[in-house]
Formats: structure tokens, C-alpha cells, sequence
């Protein structure tokens, strides 16, 4: 006997036709009513009637015995293997809760049948509702029919599944199983894959279907999927890939899978063209973000990683991107439409940090102003020691797929215990970023400042106040390496960084000096769910004394993303009215647990260190230490951080307890 089964689609559900042999019957003629004549007590005729008379019964007349036809009638005792005597014993209109179980597939891997079968089951559906003994029969039966289909999908083409209700004060419904003989595909056949060529042995291994591997419908649909991706990304953007189609064959258990795959041939990368419609950005900009030049072999991975670029401009509610044939025969272009999403946003933050006092921010940014991705933003800071107003311009993916180009000019008014400063910044800066969609290996930055700044401190000797105005000229640059898993929350590998800022400055006289910074952090996977972190800082200032640096431009320490326990900034040497004063040199370490502790939460423990000297190179005495422990919450977005700090050898004034809170890991 053989089952032709039709083609595996999404659902991955097989539909079998059984074609067998049968004999054809002719049906048993109707048997035509007869008459029977009444009879009376002793079987006679009634006086005054003739035998082919009709007669009545009398109806106190005793029946006579019924003969024997040899058959016994049915024992109607309650039998545990028959759910029908199991129903006839009780009450068919009671209802009561009820259990189910299924019986006889442990011996099988059935972890995703089990999953796939609650998810469908009427039994499941319904469990902890009542039901009467005619409702569980009917789900029973149903259930029975649904798990057979899903023995099928896996390779059990023979199974045999029996239910039964357990009679008890809680009925237990069970579907007893028996899986028998799992099906294997005899020969695996993909007609057309020679034409792909020397690419024809890989898109046969990413199929990954072969004899001897059980009938299986994921394996057949996932198979179909990569198959479907790989000869994409192997260069042949028209290709087809058809329906698996399989034929079971009872008598041995056996299956033949044939696919059919029209390759179409391979291109490489012409033109990228816009469709008409398109409203954002123009031909040109997108081939700028493209990460594929014209003549490159076509690969469909690179047009996914296109759309996803396109949408995180955030510019785009809408992308169809599609492949049409070139101006050549070996080439094809890519077509693009763009719908237009709203391009302005207003954003918002409150915010209260120990040492930085409460903070009000808003913002408002027209994010394509200056097309291509020119975006406008109008930025004001309100606090209790900040106030700020910017204009900024910022274009990305400038001349290159995350490049950004940004222009700002900004007055910034900050009180701080260190000092007093009204500063005026025109900046420039390009850059590579990273972010959550596209985190980078490496990413750098070049920029330039000029700098006018109003600053008040004292003079340390006396502790008097006094006031300078410094004009500062800056060529900041960065260079940054990511080998971390994650952005916002690493788990594993470390990051290192390095920051040089060769400064000019006008005060009095002209001199200039250089910021240089290091940064490494490190992260250590240990057992399912810690990971220790640990980091460090360095920092140093050469070519000036302490006293002729800018305060605002001098290194400080303490914080949420410095040294927690302390206040902001206020490690280091003070004054005499015990105001920290900055220095040339900068050290820190920080050092912690983060312990998943149950669902979404996590405990983190937490030890940092650190100190600011007058020297111009980083020491490592007199540190500052700081402990606490924070709270984790891990959002679908990103760890939100509460941490809670206290200095272990405090300076006076020091409180004794600093809170921090913030999106993404301290370090």
C-alpha cells in the first residue's frame, strides 16, 4: 500500500490520500415486510376466523419463551479499557473537572510535540472547566485525531492511539499510544540544483535533507528555508525554490522527498533605482548606506541589512526593496521605495543625581530639515546647577553608512562645588558610532572646539574666590574597540578606549597641553547566571600646571559612572572651604557581580576605587574606595541600573549614602 502525501507547506501538516485494493460487494437485498397473523393463547385461530384472517392479540395471553439465536447479550460492567462503559456508568448529564494524561511517548523525543499539543488540545483548552461524560468522550476523540496528525508530521505514519476514561471522584481522560515504526526517507532528489554550479554542493548541504534522515515536516520546512536564504545569498536573486513533494510508502516504511529548484543564474550588483513613490531620500543616499558597490556579487543577505538600515533612520515607516534585472544580463539592480514617517519628535527627561541636583531637559529635532537625514535639534537643560540652550545640525550616515557629521553651538551655565562656569561652544565632530542595531567592532571620532568660558573657583592657597575667563581651542579625537557581546549589557569580552585632546589656551598668556584618557573593561561569564565585570581608568594632562587648566577642563572623580558612594566629582584634593579643586592625573577602578537573581531582576555587588592627583602621570595610593550593591532590571530595551553606594574611607562633608540610576550597565 502507498500514500502519496501532498507538499509540506508553512504549516508543516502532511495530508494523506491511502490508495488500496478492495473487492467489490453487491448489497444484501431489503427484505420485503411480512404479514404475521395474531395468534391467541394456544396458538389457534380465534373462533369465527380462518388462519389467513388477521387477528388481534390478546394482551393477557402469556408470551411464549423467545428462541435461543446464540448470541449473549452485552455485559455492561464498567471496564477501565473502555471508554464507553466508563461513560454508561455515569450520570451522562453530571459534570465534573477532569484530568487528562498521554501515555506511551516518552520512548520518542517529544519535548515539541507535547508543546504543539496543549497549544491545540480541546482537552488542555478546557481543563479546571466541568464537563459531562459526553463532552470528555467527543474531546477525547478529537484529541486522539489531533495527535495522530502531529505523530504523522513527525515520521509516525503507523501510529495507533486508544482513549480511555479512568472512572473517579476527578475523571482521568488518556490517550494511550503507540507510536510504531518511525519513517525514513529512502531517497532525497532536487531536481535543477546542477544548474547553480559549483555552488550546487553547498545549497545541497544547506538543505540538509538527506536518505536516511526520519520524515520529519520541520526538518523538511526548515530544510526548504535555509535553501530558500542560501541560493539568495549565494548570488541568484531570481531563484525559485519549489514545494517539497513526498511519497510514503507503507509496505517498507519508507519516503521519497523531491524538490524542485530553478536557480535563474547568478548576478552581481548593478544600480540602485528608485521606484516612483519614493519620498524620503534619493538613489544616491541610498547607495551610501548600502553596505554593496555595483559589481559585487549579489548577495540577498546585504539587501536585508540595507531595509533594516533604511528603518533605523527612523525617517522610513515603509521599505520595498526588490531585485530587477540590470541593464545587463549579468547584473540586477535594486529598486527601492521609501514611505515617509513623521519627521519631528519631542522628547522630555527629569532627572536627580547625588552632587548633580535635580535636571529638566527638553528637546525638539526636525530630523530631516536638510535632506538627506540633516536633522535640526533645539535643546534647553533646566537644574539646579545646570542650565543650557543648543542648536544642534547633525546628518548621518554622511558620506558612509554611520558616519555622522555634527555641528553645535550651545551656552552652558554650570555650578558645580569644583567651580562656577558660563561657557559659549562652537564644536565640530565626525564620527563612526555604534548602536543597539549595528554595534561596531571599531568606531573613532575627530572633532574641534573653540571655547569660551567664564569660570570662578579660589585661589587654593587662600581659599579666596576669583574669577578668569579662559579661550580654549580643542582637537579632541577617540578610538574605540567593542569586543563585547552587547552593548547595554555585556556579558562576555572587554572594550578598550583611548581619547587625545591636544588643547590651546588663551588666559593671560598662551600655552597649550594635552588630555590623553584610557578606558578597559572587561567580562567574565561564571556558571548560568553571573557575570563578573571590571574596569579601569587613566587619565593625564601634560604641558601645563594644575592652576593654569580651565577648571571645567581638569579631571575629576566620583559618581555614578566614576567611583559610586561619593558625590559627583568630589574625590580628590579640595580647598580650604573643602570644595574639590580637579587635578592632572586620574585613576579608577571599579569591580562587580551581576547576579541574575529570579525572572527579570538581578543583584549586583558592586566595589569601586579611585583618586585624583596634582601629578601629571596616574598614581595608585591614597585611593578613595566605595561599595554598595544595585538592582537590575532587564527590559526588553536594555538594563535599567539602581544602584545604591557608601564610602568606605570617606572625606569630610562626604555623605554617607549616594544614589545612581540610569538605562544601561555602569561600564
Amino acid at each position: 500500500m502507498v500514500s502519496r502525501v501532498g507538499r509540506a507547506g508553512p504549516a508543516a501538516a502532511f495530508f494523506v490520500l491511502t490508495i488500496s485494493g478492495a473487492v467489490a460487494q453487491t448489497p444484501a437485498p431489503v427484505p420485503t415486510p411480512v404479514q404475521v397473523p395474531a395468534l391467541g393463547a394456544l396458538g389457534q385461530a380465534p373462533v369465527g376466523q380462518t388462519p389467513d384472517t388477521p387477528m388481534s392479540l390478546d394482551p393477557n395471553s402469556p408470551l411464549a419463551p423467545l428462541p435461543d439465536i446464540g448470541v449473549a447479550w452485552p455485559d455492561l460492567a464498567v471496564r477501565p479499557d473502555d471508554p464507553a462503559t466508563a461513560i454508561a456508568a455515569t450520570d451522562a448529564n453530571a459534570e465534573t473537572r477532569y484530568a487528562w494524561r498521554i501515555d506511551g511517548i516518552d520512548a520518542i523525543d517529544a519535548g515539541l510535540l507535547r508543546q504543539r499539543f496543549a497549544q491545540l488540545s480541546t482537552l488542555d483548552a478546557n481543563d479546571g472547566q466541568s464537563a459531562n461524560a459526553a463532552q470528555l468522550d467527543r474531546r477525547a476523540r478529537e484529541d486522539a485525531d489531533l495527535l495522530n496528525s502531529l505523530l504523522r508530521a513527525e515520521g509516525y505514519y503507523d501510529s495507533n492511539i486508544v482513549t480511555r476514561i479512568e472512572p473517579s471522584a476527578k475523571p482521568m481522560v488518556v490517550l494511550s499510544v503507540a507510536p510504531g515504526t518511525l519513517y525514513r526517507f529512502k531517497g532525497v532528489t532536487i531536481d535543477g540544483i546542477a544548474a547553480a554550479g559549483d555552488k550546487a554542493p553547498g545549497l545541497v548541504t544547506a538543505f540538509g535533507v538527506k536518505p536516511e534522515d526520519p520524515v520529519n515536516s520541520d526538518a523538511i520546512v526548515a530544510g526548504q528555508a535555509k535553501l530558500t536564504t542560501q541560493i539568495g545569498r549565494e548570488g541568484f536573486p531570481f531563484a525559485k525554490v519549489g514545494d517539497p513533494a513526498i511519497v510514503v510508502d507503507h509496505a517498507t516504511r519508507t519516503a521519497t522527498l523531491d524538490l524542485s529548484v530553478q536557480p535563474g543564474g547568478a548576478r552581481k550588483f548593478g544600480q540602485i533605482v528608485a521606484l516612483p513613490g519614493n519620498r524620503v531620500f534619493d538613489a544616491d543616499h541610498v547607495a551610501e548606506i548600502a553596505r554593496f558597490s555595483p559589481g559585487d556579487a549579489y548577495d540577498a543577505a546585504k539587501i536585508d541589512d540595507l531595509r533594516r538600515a533604511l528603518i533605523q533612520t527612523s525617517l522610513v515607516s515603509a521599505v520595498d526593496i526588490k531585485p530587477v534585472q540590470g541593464t545587463t544580463p549579468d547584473t540586477v539592480d535594486v529598486a527601492v521605495k521609501l514611505d515617509r514617517a513623521p519627521p519631528h519628535t519631542i522628547a522630555g527627561e527629569l532627572g536627580y543625581g547625588t552632587g548633580e541636583g535635580a535636571r529638566a531637559e527638553i528637546s525638539w529635532t526636525h530630523r530631516n530639515l536638510f535632506p538627506p537625514e540633516g536633522a535640526l535639534t533645539l535643546r534647553s537643560v533646566l537644574g539646579t546647577q545646570e542650565q543650557l540652550g543648543s542648536i544642534v545640525f547633525r546628518r548621518n550616515n554622511f558620506q558612509a553608512r554611520d558616519r555622522v557629521l555634527t555641528l553645535q553651538a550651545s551656552a552652558v551655565h554650570t555650578n558645580r562645588d569644583a567651580y562656577d562656569a558660563k561657557t559659549f561652544t562652537l564644536a565640530g565632530t565626525l564620527e563612526r558610532q555604534t548602536n543597539i542595531f549595528f554595534q561596531k567592532t571599531w568606531t573613532w571620532s575627530l572633532g574641534a572646539e573653540l571655547i569660551a568660558s567664564d569660570e570662578r573657583d579660589v585661589i587654593v592657597s587662600t581659599g579666596d574666590p576669583r574669577r578668569r575667563t579662559f579661550f580654549i581651542g580643542a582637537l579632541p579625537t577617540s578610538l574605540n574597540y567593542d569586543g563585547s557581546d552587547d552593548l547595554l549589557n555585556p556579558t562576555k569580552g572587554f572594550r578598550l578606549g583611548g581619547r587625545l585632546s591636544p588643547e590651546v589656551s588663551l588666559q593671560g598668556s598662551v600655552f597649550g597641553y594635552t588630555r590623553t584618557q584610557f578606558d578597559g573593561s572587561v567580562y567574565q561569564p561564571i556558571g548560568g547566571s553571573v557575570v563578573l565585570a571590571a574596569r579601569t581608568r587613566l587619565g593625564t594632562i601634560v604641558g601645563a600646571p594644575r592652576d593654569q587648566v580651565a577648571p571645567s577642563r581638569r579631571f575629576y572623580a566620583g559618581g555614578g559612572a566614576s567611583v559610586r558612594g561619593y558625590g559627583y566629582q568630589s574625590i580628590g584634593p579640595r580647598d580650604p572651604n573643602n570644595d574639590p579643586i580637579g587635578g592632572r592625573s586620574l585613576t579608577e577602578f571599579s569591580i562587580e557581580a551581576r547576579v541574575k537573581a529570579f525572572g527579570n531582576f538581578g543583584i549586583v555587588p558592586f566595589l569601586d576605587a579611585g583618586n585624583i592627583y596634582t601629578s601629571p602621570l596616574p598614581k595608585f595610593t591614597g585611593l578613595q574606595y566605595g561599595t554598595g550593591i544595585g538592582v537590575r532590571y532587564y527590559s526588553n530595551f536594555g538594563p535599567i541600573r539602581l544602584d545604591v553606594g557608601t564610602p568606605i574611607n570617606p572625606q569630610p562633608g562626604d555623605s554617607r549614602i549616594a544614589v545612581y540610576v540610569s538605562l544601561g550597565q555602569a561600564f
